[in-house]
């Protein structure tokens, strides 16, 4: 009896492993797209430097938050011309974030230095 439960245990226990396979797979897709998915929120970052924003363009997914931070000695700020957002002067090592919530593209200036230009592009 002992020898016919082993056998059937060990049967089962290989029906399981054979079809956890695919489920293991499934589940390791649904990860992998949710990771994808919490990438395209994920924050991002505009430098800005030598009286430069780099990237001097950005491309982001909707519900993303930008942040721009000043790494120059003197103050700077961050000025959409369509006023969906407009930073205070940021002295060095300040930041400002925004949270892009429509897709479109976003072109912005610093107020305090207007030939310093960039531009945030926003896709659904």
């Amino acid at each position: 009896m002992r020898a016919l439960f082993g056998r059937l245990a060990g049967r089962r226990a290989l029906i399981l492993a054979t079809l956890s396979g695919p489920l293991v797979g499934v589940a390791l897709a649904l990860t992998l797209a949710s990771a994808q998915n919490a990438h395209s929120a994920a924050p991002a970052t505009i430098t800005i430097d030598n009286f430069t924003f780099g990237p001097q363009q950005l491309d982001i997914g909707v519900g993303t938050t930008v942040t721009w931070v000043n790494h120059d000695d003197i103050p700077h700020s961050v000025v959409n011309g369509g006023k969906a957002f407009r930073s205070k002067a940021l002295d060095t090592d300040e930041s400002y974030s925004f949270t892009f919530t429509t897709p479109g593209t976003f072109d912005y200036f610093c107020g305090l230095h207007p030939h310093m230009v960039g531009k945030v592009v926003v896709k659904p």
